[in-house]
């Protein structure tokens, strides 16, 4: 089993590895980096997220509804109590816990949840509705927070006079809604939803976009870290904690409260007990918001992951 951490996280540490020497040798900008974050959050990844949402069977997807209820409160729990705790207790600014949050938050669905799951439950059509499933949870239910929070500094920030954050969210729900990473996944839930098929010249023409999606969001993210020196402080430790082992435990006690058993009960614990995922930093980085500690959790969880992955793989072999 170890074996199979190792390989499904080996792409993500070369590609991250790849992006910081371009970054360090300065064959890449690493001090501007927007076209490549243009094509990343506004093409690729809403293509891949859209593709994977859009050819989701509706049926499969309510199917999946226990899965979507442990994955969305377990993100939604773990979001809120990093999110205070960053502002309330380490005193960080609004946009740098909104980045750290999302990134604690959110794990990496989209690289390692096919891998570890196909590993545990057997690579198949089940399998990749379920990962499918994940991802467009993460993508429609949770990214819009940080997205509200960085419009919201940002419109602050510009001198905007829009009252309480309360008389501001239509306007910023409209802005996060607006981005192409929000009604991407959106969209194919819609169509998926009202049964409407897309035609398979369409899915085939923007496969390729898709396909380049998380390659690209990592190389990026590398490039970004190449700009950056890396620190380890009580921030990062308390929420690289909480996304190993803290989190899935929450996922745990939702699946015992619930009576969710047999996969179902298995791929929600594993899911959320994946590494950090790269969306919050890649966030931040297209709103100027730099993270250190989001950075450093993102590197951090995803080497530590090598240990706290199967100790919970163990734990739900009696599911």
């Amino acid at each position: 089993m170890a074996y199979v951490i190792i390989r499904a996280l080996a792409p993500i540490f070369v590609i991250i590895l790849l992006g910081f020497w371009a970054g360090k040798t300065k064959m890449v900008d690493n001090q501007n980096v927007s076209l490549l974050n243009i094509f990343v959050m506004d093409f690729a990844l809403p293509a891949a997220l859209f593709s994977a949402t859009v050819q989701t069977p509706w049926a499969g997807i309510v199917a999946q509804s226990p899965l979507v209820l442990v994955l969305t409160l377990a993100m939604w729990i773990t979001y809120a109590a990093i999110y205070f705790l960053a502002v309330g207790v380490f005193k960080k600014s609004p946009q740098d816990a909104a980045v750290l949050t999302l990134t604690v938050a959110l794990p990496n669905y989209a690289a390692l949840g096919l891998p570890i799951l196909g590993s545990v439950l057997g690579e198949g059509p089940s399998t990749s509705l379920s990962v499918a499933v994940s991802i467009a949870c993460g993508s429609v239910l949770m990214t819009p927070f940080c997205l509200l929070i960085l419009e919201r500094e940002k419109a602050r920030a510009a001198g905007e006079n829009m009252g309480s954050t309360l008389s501001m969210l239509p306007v910023l729900m409209w802005r996060s809604v607006k981005k192409p990473i929000v009604w991407g996944p959106l969209l194919g839930v819609i169509l998926s939803a009202i049964g409407i098929k897309m035609p398979d010249l369409f899915l085939a023409a923007i496969k390729p976009l898709g396909l380049s999606a998380t390659a690209a969001a990592l190389y990026l993210t590398g490039v970004i870290l190449s700009a950056r020196k890396l620190k380890i402080n009580t921030m990062v430790v308390v929420a690289t904690v909480a996304k190993l082992l803290i989190q899935p435990v929450i996922a745990w006690g939702l699946v015992v409260a619930f009576g969710i058993q047999g996969p179902v009960a298995i791929t929600a614990v594993l899911m959320i007990a994946l590494a950090a995922g790269f969306f919050g930093v890649v966030f931040g980085n297209r709103f100027g918001v730099q993270s250190p500690d989001a950075e450093a959790v993102l590197l951090l969880s995803s080497i530590l992951s090598i240990l706290s992955l199967p100790l919970f793989i163990s734990l739900t072999s009696g599911m």
